[in-house]
């Protein structure tokens, strides 16, 4: 049976429907602009959309009946009296019909932006995938259509979505289509899980089988070598802590995760470097207690440490707490009289955020107990925890898409490690966030506006990074640099592309 509304509207359907005296776009002399970074730059989902009501999102097809044509004030009006007459049963239509305007309206605006913003590059982009801008145009539709389908869990029209992206968002294709193919994997996961229309809920445990650990290793290994996000969280915290350290003797770092397990600790290894470097003697002992599940694989790394600074004259001793972040307690940390405390979390915190939040409140009311001089955080600047679906999925679109822009400008375009370090590292983001739902979700991305909140409400002040001087000096060692943003936002610093917030840093104290 044909659904009473349509997934997909022609270019020249959206367009017509578009008001543009509300827009604030300005059309460019070159033409169409589609390449990622443009994409990434729009404006995401609505945010009423983020807040809606639960049944307004899983609500079947045929229950809902989008407007053929742009409401005037006179059919408002009409079907303001109609629902005021109709009861509670014309009332929950009414608001199923708002939010599929709200959605249908972000899609013509979507398709809108793209195509009025023009970088003359938008072309070869598009020419190099061996497509034109109908073509790219149809892909972002299929996408959102898609998206939308498996939210409705109206599995018929979602599968055939899915077949013809499978056809079409290639891995070794342009950015866009490399991007669009991690978002189909998603896509076809959380499929796969969804009950049937009329059940609730997902199928099981909701979530889909991961990697091998010693691919995501090098994975995440190649991230850290070419892109700059991480080294940027570890210059900045690195930067932080030796302020925090100057003239202290007993020094006691405490590293949630130990960046996620990256191997021979090169966030510690410049650290050591910086200390032996420095004018004034190094402390008189450095402690360093890695928080993480692979024992064997963290003591491995502390070794490879203790040989590093015993070669730089600094006595460092290493200690792994085995614990996940929600178990750990004061007493496991051993502090002891006289040494200052420094905590260390590289995107390690987004990862305890639960839908009750009280998991993350008790880790940072534990962590402000601890009384550090410092606690750095460096986390992803996006908004991936909303309540609903299809406001992450649009959320991630947008953020992903930035980050592949920039891995076009930093490395071939068949280059295996690009193809590693996006199949392997990003992808297995997307496809937490698409695909997964309850625990099985740790990719719980928030904005830094967000973080700030939390960490006042645990008890926190803000201290202010002041050092955009000496970041955008490190950023120029990598090549190449132009389309790398650095800006100062209310004491944090925030790494992105072209604009598009990726990562940020801040520091806090007691």
């Amino acid at each position: 049976m044909t659904p009473a509304y349509s997934y997909l509207k022609t270019q020249e359907e959206q367009l017509q429907q578009l008001n543009y005296n509300n827009q604030e776009e300005v059309v460019e002399e070159n033409g169409i602009d589609f390449n990622l970074s443009s994409f990434a730059e729009m404006d995401p989902l609505p945010a009423a959309a983020l807040y809606l009501p639960a049944w307004d999102l899983f609500s079947p097809p045929w229950e809902v009946k989008l407007l053929k044509k742009p409401r005037t004030s006179n059919d408002a009006a009409s079907a303001a009296d109609a629902v005021d007459d109709a009861g509670g049963e014309r009332s929950d239509c009414a608001r199923k019909l708002r939010f599929r305007d709200l959605v249908d309206s972000y899609k013509q605006k979507f398709s809108a932006e793209a195509l009025v913003q023009a970088p003359a590059e938008g072309d070869a982009v598009l020419e190099e995938a061996g497509g034109g801008a109908g073509d790219a145009m149809r892909l972002v539709q299929l996408l959102i259509s898609c998206a939308e389908a498996v939210a409705c869990r109206d599995r018929a029209q979602a599968s055939a979505l899915l077949a013809e992206l499978k056809a079409n968002a290639l891995v070794l294709g342009s950015s866009f289509q490399r991007v669009a193919s991690c978002f189909v994997q998603g896509l076809s996961d959380r499929l796969a899980l969804v009950q049937p229309l009329g059940a609730v809920g997902i199928v099981g445990p909701a979530t889909v089988p991961s990697l091998a650990f010693d691919k995501k290793a090098e994975a995440l290994s190649l991230a850290y070598e070419q892109c700059p996000y991480l080294q940027f969280g570890h210059f900045v915290a690195n930067t932080s802590i030796l302020e925090a350290l100057e003239g202290e003797s007993l020094v006691h770092v405490v590293d949630l995760g130990m960046t996620q397990g990256l191997p021979h600790g090169h966030q510690w290894r410049k650290l050591l470097d910086s200390l032996a470097a420095r004018g004034s003697p190094p402390p008189r002992r450095l402690r360093i207690t890695g928080v993480g599940p692979r024992v064997e694989h963290l003591q491995g790394i502390g070794d490879e440490l203790k040989s590093y600074a015993a070669d730089l004259g600094i006595r460092l001793e290493f200690f792994v707490l085995e614990s996940n972040l929600e178990n750990l307690r004061i007493d496991d940390f051993q502090l002891e009289d006289g040494e200052v405390l420094v905590v260390n979390s590289i995107l390690q915190l987004h990862c305890v955020v639960k839908e009750s939040r009280g998991a993350l409140n008790s880790v940072l009311q534990m962590i402000h107990e601890l009384s550090p001089a410092v606690l750095v955080l460096v986390e992803q600047d996006s908004s991936h925890n909303g309540p609903f679906f299809l406001g992450r999925f649009m959320e991630a679109l947008h953020y992903y898409s930035a980050i592949f822009d920039s891995l076009d400008a930093m490395l071939p375009k068949y280059d295996t490690k690009r193809a590693k370090v996006e199949q392997f590292h990003f992808a297995e983001e997307i496809k937490n966030i698409v695909s997964c739902e309850g625990p099985a979700r740790v990719e719980r991305h928030e904005r830094v506006d967000q973080w700030r909140r939390r960490m006042s409400r645990a008890g926190f002040q803000p201290a202010p990074i002041k050092m955009m001087a000496p970041a955008k000096q490190w950023l120029t060692k990598f090549k190449p640099t132009e389309g790398y943003t650095i800006a100062e936002e209310k004491g944090c610093l925030v790494l992105g592309w072209k604009s598009k917030p990726i990562i940020a840093a801040s520091c806090w104290k007691c």
